[in-house]
């Protein structure tokens, strides 16, 4: 799992059938100071987020059994949204 930032969404009228009815949100890792980090990948949304928000990140196969559909093709799944962050140094 990662930390990242919902920096957009992604309008798709004809997808695969695994994604219709969920929200295919845009988000890019972040480090503790919470600059953007990598590049940008898309990420199913199980939680209701939105643009702006510090999510959670999980990808590959716990991704996919987020959603009950372990042959999906879903990459990366939304499982978290954070409130803060608090890093020891």
């Amino acid at each position: 799992m990662y930390i990242a930032k919902v920096v957009g969404m992604v309008v798709a009228t004809r997808k695969e059938e695994d994604f219709v009815g969920k929200k295919l949100l845009i988000v890019q890792g972040i480090n503790e100071k919470e600059e953007l980090l990598g590049l940008p990948e898309v990420a199913v949304d199980a939680v209701g987020a939105g643009t702006g928000e510090v999510v959670l990140i999980t990808k590959g196969s716990a991704a996919r059994s987020v959603f009950g559909k372990p042959s999906s093709a879903i990459d990366a799944a939304i499982v978290g949204i954070i409130d803060s962050l608090e890093v020891n140094k």
